[in-house]
């Protein structure tokens, strides 16, 4: 098995920006002509315009898109071949950025990811976790109050989003006043991630994006900074004095801790519950399941919504070392090449999931990748995630059965994640 050539594979350009826009039917046709191929596809990077006439330096620029699921899994589960360090998104982040904010646990390997995630996994004491659970509980309930009282139009925006973020500051300790200004911050430091727009906006936004990052960032520095004269029962004061092998997060740390929790935490979560209400109402016979045992069924609804609507499409990797793919006759990737994870395109794997394109909710085993594909970057928040899906689609369809999205989900084109703009309900 080898990569393959350009001119042997299929007409899908996984770099070209309106791939990502087409139907999302289209799309999973496409990475399934992709997984039959003998190896993956070397996708080449499209040149940056402002660079036309001037020639190309060094080896053609671009990655090896990994669309299979056992490939996927062992690029995640083997950490010392395939780094997260150099960054995981697309664009890479560029080196200034990341000394000015501080680097993220996704873009880095061991011994330093284990390091933080030793410090981080230390606070999540058995307490903080009890008392996050029963805050769920009590979110959802507010929500499904306010859904009921003042019968709101986008799911998205009143529900699917809210639940998320206010869960993660009640746990982290934010005050009441800063949060509507946290959560724009979050929207504008996320927008465009893996977004086609025009070059104009391209050249724009970043900047915007950069100011919101460094106004959280600062917000939170500041809060970290009393909780450590400070300290109370909450997740910021876990971090800045937990005591790990002598270390405990630094104030550009717990910066770019909460930026991770809140962009991920929130906008994954967001998104698969805007995805599932919809997919439970263009499912009735999976609705009608569900709500018939919802004790039965509901887990297992959480996780097939995760795995049908993948909320993060892809991260990369780069290799540190030369390494074949799949074993010694498997595909030869060499040292300093990229490879990029398509989760999405895993979980549709036909070697691994039965009737991949179906919605069923009580598929099982169903190893899906939604979270990861294993190893040290498996998703720290997952467990999160899950109660807060289980808690809401309870109180939800226990209290308003009739509930249903009205048309499909706004989308937004994006080659990062399976982002919902709006989703209008009714009940």
């Amino acid at each position: 098995m080898g990569t393959v050539a350009a001119s042997d594979a299929p007409a899908v350009d996984l770099a070209d920006p309106a791939f990502w826009q087409l139907p999302a039917p289209a799309r999973a046709a496409a990475f399934a002509e992709l997984r039959r191929l003998p190896g993956p596809v070397f996708v080449g990077e499209r040149p940056d315009p402002r660079a036309a006439g001037r020639p190309a330096k060094g080896p053609a620029k671009g990655y090896h898109a990994l669309v299979r699921h056992a490939d996927v899994v062992e690029a995640s589960r083997t950490p010392a071949v395939f780094l997260s360090g150099p960054g995981v998104t697309t664009p890479e982040p560029a080196r200034w950025v990341r000394l000015l904010f501080g680097d993220s646990m996704v873009n880095l390997d061991d011994p330093r990811h284990a390091q933080l995630r030793r410090i981080v996994s230390r606070a999540f004491t058995p307490r903080l976790i009890t008392r996050v659970e029963d805050d769920i509980r009590r979110v959802a309930a507010r929500l499904v109050d306010r859904v009921e009282r003042e019968r709101p139009e986008d799911f998205v925006t009143s529900v699917a989003a809210e639940l998320p973020f206010q869960v993660i500051c009640n746990m982290m300790g934010i005050p009441e006043a800063p949060r509507r200004v946290i959560l724009d911050q979050v929207n504008h430091a996320s927008e465009n991630t893996g977004v086609a727009r025009p070059s104009r906006s391209r050249i724009r936004v970043p900047g915007r994006g950069l100011r919101a990052l460094a106004r959280m960032q600062g917000m939170v520095a500041d809060l970290g900074r009393e909780r450590r004269r400070r300290p109370t029962d909450d997740l910021i004061s876990a971090l800045v004095t937990a005591d790990v092998d002598g270390r405990r997060l630094t104030g550009r740390e717990l910066g770019a801790f909460f930026s991770l929790l809140l962009v991920a935490g929130v906008e994954t979560t967001r998104n698969a519950l805007a995805h599932g209400l919809h997919l439970l109402t263009a499912h009735p016979e999976q609705r009608a399941l569900l709500l018939g045992d919802l004790d039965r069924h509901l887990g297992g609804a959480v996780d097939e919504i995760v795995r049908h609507s993948t909320p993060i499409i892809q991260f990369r990797r780069t290799l540190a070392v030369d390494h074949r793919l799949g074993g010694p006759e498997g595909t030869l990737l060499r040292a300093g090449e990229k490879v990029v994870l398509f989760f999405g395109s895993a979980n549709r794997d036909e070697t691994v999931f039965t009737d991949p394109d179906a919605f069923d909710i009580t598929r099982t085993p169903n190893p899906h990748l939604g979270f990861g594909g294993g190893g040290p970057h498996y998703c720290l928040g997952a467990h999160l995630a899950r109660q807060e899906m289980k808690v809401l689609y309870r109180e939800l369809f226990t209290r308003l059965p009739g509930i249903r999205s009205v048309g499909g989900p706004d989308l937004v084109p994006s080659s990062f994640d399976h982002r919902v703009r709006s989703l209008r309900f009714t009940f």
